[in-house]
């Protein structure tokens, strides 16, 4: 039986709701960021870090890093209890998978801490 103290929230439904409600975020992100490259063809490091500074690209950009965060670490959990079991890998399994769930949790620790310094470091 897998504990449910990793998983993102509670219950299986909490889950389902915040992946599909950070993959709406990631996707209207990308459909902006793309959208200014298309409109503004002479995009040059002046136009992008301006537009990176405006206080509301800063915050659009935290919502979709904390997004992208929540969104991976609910899929990594979600792989690493589905395919990470004893039923599969033995009795090393439960081992392997708190070795799978650290390495994620740290990766996605430093990916938040560097992209909150990149993004209000200056």
């Amino acid at each position: 039986m897998v504990s449910q103290i990793t998983s993102f929230s509670r219950n299986g439904v909490s889950d389902w709701l915040v992946q599909r409600v950070t993959a709406i975020i990631l996707a209207v992100y990308t459909v902006v960021v793309v959208a200014i490259l298309l409109f503004e063809p002479q995009l040059g490091y002046a136009q992008w870090r301006a537009l990176f500074s405006a206080t509301w690209m800063q915050i659009f950009t935290l919502i979709t890093l904390l997004s992208t965060c929540a969104h991976a670490w609910i899929g990594m959990w979600t792989a690493g209890t589905d395919y990470l079991r004893p039923h599969a890998l033995g009795p090393g399994a439960n081992g392997l998978r708190l070795v799978y769930q650290v390495s994620c949790s740290m990766i996605l620790l430093v990916y938040m801490i560097w992209g909150i310094k990149i993004l209000w470091g200056n």
